[in-house]
């Protein structure tokens, strides 16, 4: 089996939990090492892997994927390097922090003729496959409304100061909002209208930590919301159609496992805890349906395949475009209190 050699941007938050133990145990890729700016921390996790000094020296090196995994307002720069290198790239999300960065980005991918991927790893979650497959196996009928929220009791300033500092990546609605928003789009397409009202709640704040968004579709209304001041939490996913309901909270357990330090497997890994079920209502029937096993290693898996066997990448970016747009059509509706049409 062939492997990609990776290399990753930062070993921090991300690279520690959501990167380097899939790609580890993967063996479709080998990871190679990581750029680290000041601390030098992967190689007593991996011992065998390279701490690149500079970005040069990752791109000058022999990995075939560079994951960029640094802060959002850094995406555009680093991908277009990447790219440009002759490397494919896999990007965190958002993606970028602008719609048009995202579609040149887009466009210099298929001009070099390189794999883009950005990592949405939510889609591999336990919970949202769940709603998925309830969805797919129509048991709710044509949906009529539906709410996606990802809240949180965490009512601090973040110490890392580019998560706090109002640079044009630093928000509740580029961080959260895109894993949301991506869901939305996955399950139900692009909306016609955005609604949306935006917030900054915590004290001293400079970035925006709250939303509440109402996605327009022809033959329906999705509300996404996010707020660090939510301490008992209510169901993640509500979905009503014309012949039942579906209910489930935000159960996916994989990256407190991650923080644990366990290794990511194939067999029990991402499974809920049975009191997680979610609650399905329909033909006057009311039962716990069954919760998918998640697994960020099959985002992996999809993306190998796409490398080495020139499918589609798992999150496309046309895909995270159109979540930019959803984004920028959000921060126009607060602004202007109005609603706002996509084209």
């Amino acid at each position: 089996m062939r492997q990609i050699k990776t290399a990753l941007l930062a070993y921090g938050g991300s690279g520690k939990l959501f990167h380097a133990p899939f790609l580890e145990v993967n063996e479709g890729f080998e990871l190679i090492g990581a750029y680290e700016r000041s601390k030098k921390n992967i190689q007593t996790d991996y011992p065998n892997v390279k701490s690149f000094n500079s970005l040069e020296e990752v791109l000058e090196s022999d990995a075939e994927l560079i994951v960029v995994n640094t802060p959002i307002d850094t995406h555009f720069d680093f991908t277009k390097k990447v790219l440009e290198a002759g490397k494919h790239a896999l990007v965190e999300k958002a993606f970028t922090t602008t719609s048009d960065e995202a579609e040149e980005l887009h466009k210099l991918a298929k001009e070099k003729n390189l794999k883009l991927c950005v990592y949405q790893n939510r889609r591999y979650d336990s919970d949202f496959r769940t709603v998925k497959k309830v969805l797919e196996e129509g048991y709710l009928g044509e949906i009529v409304e539906a709410e996606i929220r990802f809240e949180r009791y965490n009512p601090e300033l973040s110490p890392k100061a580019w998560k706090e500092n109002g640079n044009p990546g630093a928000s509740i609605l580029m961080d959260l909002g895109s894993h949301v928003i991506d869901q939305a789009l996955t399950l139900f397409g692009n909306p016609e209208k955005v609604f949306a009202d935006i917030r900054r709640t915590r004290e001293n704040t400079q970035i925006d930590d709250y939303f509440d968004i109402l996605l327009y579709y022809p033959d329906k209304r999705v509300r996404l919301k996010a707020s660090f001041f939510v301490k008992e939490m209510t169901p993640s996913y509500v979905l009503h159609g014309k012949k039942g309901s579906f209910l489930k909270h935000r159960g996916d357990i994989q990256e407190d496992e991650l923080k644990l330090g366990k290794v990511p497997n194939r067999e029990n890994w991402g499974t809920e805890p049975e009191e997680k079920t979610g609650l399905l209502v329909y033909n006057d029937r009311v039962l716990n349906f069954p919760t998918f096993q998640g697994n960020y290693q099959d985002f992996y898996d999809d993306l190998y395949n796409a490398i080495v066997n020139d499918k589609k990448v798992p999150v496309t970016a046309k895909q995270a475009f159109h979540t930019m747009k959803v984004i920028e059509a959000a921060k126009e509706s607060s602004e202007k209190e109005e609603v706002i049409c996509l084209e």
